[in-house]
């Protein structure tokens, strides 16, 4: 009999891969392990697919290059565009420590006027981290970087989750915050929500859908990290990496991507899709 709660798989549903190494491996790896293995498969695909080792990278909102320096380490070109100068300086650094400067390169700019500042379909993938919720306008923005994808790319696209922070507002008691958020447009629980917006699942893959993509895979990132007492994670033997193997194993659950921090949206043009 099947798993009621797995979901049937389609031929654009990409499967998690055992854990690989990756950005960073202490507890912080809770936050991106899920994330970096599905971006790493799409890329792998996408190496095979055009036949070059080499691929051309954007990454909008990349800040100080948490995901642009170890995909440089991979051998990728990423180009990263973020407005604060700040950041910028820590990319150039970080890139630097890495070996990889010559293959990383920081632009100020932003999802806005996105094409200012960089090229107009010349990446063979585009990183859209923690944008959506900071945008005038999504939409529009989502728009921006898809456009910059070449006929055959992939679209990464990872966003604050509204369930998760509907549970965490209750799990700390704050009940009257928790239901405000589930009933407001952005998702926010008060004034004093640091978050502009958040999103569902449904909403996600609207948008993706809207700007003429194809949605390869859905996953719950952060389903249970931010659940766990640090201390237990810190302390116990083997539990950082029971804790990563648990993320992965639910994060393609569409049951637990209700109640996740952050989203992620694995996008494919037309032409990536069909390949």
């Amino acid at each position: 009999m099947s798993d009621p709660m797995r979901p049937p798989v389609s031929p654009h549903q990409h499967r998690t891969t055992p854990l690989r190494p990756g950005p960073a491996r202490p507890r912080a790896s809770l936050r991106t392990a899920v994330v970096w293995e599905v971006l790493r498969d799409a890329l792998d695909r996408r190496v095979k697919a055009t036949g070059r080792e080499s691929l051309d990278v954007l990454d909008t909102g990349g800040g100080s290059g948490n995901f642009a320096v170890p995909l440089a380490a991979l051998g990728h070109r990423v180009t990263v565009v973020d407005p604060s100068p700040n950041a910028l300086f820590a990319l150039e650094r970080r890139a630097a420590e890495a070996g990889v400067a010559d293959r990383v390169r920081g632009v100020q700019g932003d999802a806005h006027g996105l094409f200012d500042v960089v090229e107009r379909g010349g990446y063979d993938a585009v990183l859209c981290h923690g944008v959506l919720e900071y945008v005038d306008d999504p939409a529009e923005g989502l728009r921006n970087a898809v456009a910059a994808l070449r006929a055959e790319g992939v679209l990464s696209l990872l966003a604050a989750g509204l369930g998760g922070a509907v549970l965490a507002r209750a799990l700390a008691g704050h009940f009257k915050e928790a239901r405000q958020a589930l009933g407001d447009p952005d998702g926010r629980w008060g004034e004093g929500d640091p978050m502009p917006r958040r999103f569902t699942a449904e909403q996600l893959t609207a948008l993706v859908e809207g700007a003429g993509l194809t949605v390869g895979a859905v996953h719950g990132v952060r389903v249970f990290a931010d659940l766990v007492p640090g201390v237990l994670v810190d302390t116990e033997p083997g539990t950082l990496d029971a804790l990563l193997e648990l993320e992965v194993a639910a994060a393609e659950l569409p049951a637990f991507h209700s109640v996740a921090t952050q989203l992620h949206v694995l996008g494919e043009t037309p032409a990536a899709a069909e390949a």
